[in-house]
């Protein structure tokens, strides 16, 4: 039976990590020398490799006991983004104003966390599922809200507020968090190279995310 293991792929295996988001675009060329083009797909979705230069026999053997641990592609887990792993950008502090995730009615308590890609040009969502535990701040029309006034489902990333704090109609709900992204191996297939005496590399360990 397929499940999401809410453990995280260790981050000092995954130095030198290179990925990122694909998007699946078709293009078709007309008669006339132009082109019309379509999104096949809603979101993007990211791939990475994890694949690494030279590993002591023991980070080999930590790898590889990972893999095993979710039957290779069977199981999903946790991957922090080296690139994108913040509401904010990578070397801004979490504050509790930096992604707008939801508009209050007065009687709504739960709301998905977000996150907007965005410029002049236009924008992109997208829904973050797996925030870090701890790391979450809200904010209701500017001002932060105590922890102890809302709940996150680390599992989701459904922020719930208590019942006396829910956001009155026309509040703007904002938050900040840390996340990771949900992938699963992209590979039944670990192919070890022990290249020296204790040590040796993997050199590809590919990595899908898990779309909601």
């Amino acid at each position: 039976m397929t499940a999401f293991h809410e453990v995280q792929f260790p981050l000092r295996l995954a130095l030198g990590a290179r990925g990122g988001p694909e998007r699946r675009t078709e293009i078709v060329s007309l008669s006339n020398g132009r082109e019309a083009r379509n999104r096949r797909w809603r979101d993007a979705r990211r791939r990475y490799d994890v694949g690494s230069s030279m590993k002591t026999l023991a980070d080999l053997y930590e790898t590889l006991a990972f893999f095993e641990a979710r039957a290779g592609q069977l199981h999903g887990f946790r991957f922090t983004d080296p690139f994108d792993f913040k509401s904010g950008g990578p070397h801004e502090p979490v504050m509790a104003e930096d992604q707008r995730i939801g508009t209050g009615d007065g009687e709504t308590r739960s709301f998905q966390l977000r996150k907007t890609y965005r410029d002049a040009g236009g924008e992109s969502a997208r829904t973050i599922e797996k925030p870090v535990a701890g790391s979450v701040r809200i904010s209701v029309d500017g001002v932060e809200i105590d922890g102890a006034d809302f709940s996150v489902a680390a599992a989701t990333g459904m922020v719930t507020f208590s019942a006396s704090a829910t956001p009155g109609e026309g509040a703007v709900i904002k938050a900040g968090f840390r996340f990771d992204t949900p992938v699963r191996f992209d590979t039944d297939r670990l192919d070890i190279d022990l290249d020296a005496f204790q040590a040796g590399r993997i050199p590809s360990i590919p990595l899908v995310e898990i779309r909601p």
